[in-house]
């Protein structure tokens, strides 16, 4: 694979060219908006805002509490948002990765 930036050749699996930095467009993942399943207090809204935009939760929390009572569309974007932001795909274990019963005798 080339750079699209300086035209060197870089590794297939590379994120960003070794030799001028930028990141390569082919591989950067597309990343979706979505509720967590782990971790989340009350739906996992702040949550999913804070994993796509890459910033602390904590931050986010602070922020849609402030705009909660301080505006009525603070409020009222929580439960649209809940409704609205799919959640996050179960992700099932594989056969070998599951731990097996152990068969007493």
């Amino acid at each position: 694979m080339y750079c699209n930036y300086c035209g060197k050749v870089i590794q297939d699996e590379s994120n960003v060219c070794a030799y001028c930095g930028t990141h390569v467009a082919a591989s950067a993942a597309r990343k979706r908006l979505v509720r967590p399943r782990q971790g989340r207090k009350i739906a996992g809204v702040c949550m999913g805002f804070a994993e796509y935009f890459d910033v602390d939760v904590t931050f986010v929390r602070v922020v849609w509490l402030i705009a909660s009572f301080t505006t009525v569309i603070g409020m009222v974007s929580y439960p649209i948002a809940w409704i609205v932001i799919p959640e996050e795909p179960l992700l099932l274990q594989s056969e070998a990765a599951a731990p097996r019963p152990v068969a007493s005798s």
